[in-house]
């Protein structure tokens, strides 16, 4: 058992930028701690079991590849909330420098 804590919780939401309520802390560290759980018992399969990426064989779907018209340019930055220079504008994330 991997016994996650409701402080590991609350130290991976804090990390995440998540606000997370006492009561969530409660639900999610026993959530969490099933899947860890789950996970942790991958180790047991022994080592003559074959590795298996689908259980059910898949073939590709294939279509032809045409070119097809798509959205002007114009058109698609006309819908956004901002556009600059032909392109979407959007906020920078975490600080970037340009």
């Amino acid at each position: 058992m991997s016994d996650i804590t409701r402080d590991d919780v609350a130290h991976l939401a804090r990390l995440a930028r998540l606000a997370v309520s006492d009561a969530e802390l409660d639900v999610f560290s026993g959530q969490i701690d099933a899947i860890v759980d789950t996970v942790s018992r991958v180790g047991e399969i022994p080592d003559d079991v074959p590795p298996t990426a689908q259980v059910v064989p898949q073939t590709n779907v294939l279509r032809p590849d045409a070119v097809e018209p798509s959205l002007p340019r114009d058109v698609a930055l006309a819908e956004a909330p901002a556009a600059e220079e032909g392109r979407f504008r959007v906020p920078r994330i975490l600080g970037e420098e340009l």
